[in-house]
């Protein structure tokens, strides 16, 4: 019985992974559609997928992801943020959910990477090389709060809102470096310094 409830169940998630995502454009403007169906289809590039099918359903499911942040953003004004960020997280893990059936764990990120600007990878790399003496700690702690923004930079109205996360976020890691004795003025001049130096030298 248990072999048969086994069977059956990886036979479902079989068909489901294999059934084609459609496009949910009702209610969109047709010139959002193509815009969205672009920037999606952009990030879709960027992972390799040779399997046609599944490169398609997972632009629609990413496509698809777009319109529904729109839809709530659309729906709620200014006074009613408590209420659309309820709505935000009660969706929030619905996208690597549906993306998990198609893509690996790698290939996700670089979904969420894509539709935040590549915001985590260009600010962690930054942060290691304005201060090449963080410890691993630091690194991996780093590295938390940039994933963590990313979280809320996907659910973003708009590139503004998205960059507004990041942002944040760099202040928390600069106020903690800062306590943790770091000269944050020092170590950015000297990075920049370091820039500069390595621009000379490729000049030569």
């Amino acid at each position: 019985m248990k072999r048969f409830l086994y069977v059956t169940a990886l036979c479902l998630l079989t068909l489901t992974a294999n059934a084609q995502v459609a496009l949910n454009t009702e209610g969109q403007d047709s010139a959002y559609i193509e815009t969205i169906k672009g920037r999606a289809q952009k990030i879709v590039d960027g992972l390799g997928l040779t399997d046609a099918q599944k490169a398609e359903s997972v632009r629609n499911i990413i496509a698809n992801r777009y319109f529904l942040l729109n839809d709530i953003h659309s729906k709620y004004d200014k006074t009613q943020q408590d209420a659309r960020d309820a709505e935000l997280y009660k969706h929030h893990f619905e996208l690597a959910s549906a993306l998990a059936l198609y893509l690996t764990d790698e290939q996700i990120e670089a979904v969420k990477d894509g539709m935040t600007y590549g915001r985590l990878k260009r600010d962690y790399k930054a942060q290691l090389e304005m201060i090449p003496s963080l410890t691993d700690e630091e690194k991996a702690q780093i590295l938390i709060w940039l994933k963590e923004a990313r979280e809320y930079a996907m659910d973003g109205s708009d590139s503004k809102q998205k960059h507004f996360w990041f942002d944040k976020y760099r202040g928390r890691t600069n106020n903690w470096l800062s306590s943790r004795g770091y000269d944050l003025k020092k170590e950015r001049d000297a990075w920049q310094k370091r820039i500069q130096e390595q621009k000379a030298k490729e000049k030569k």
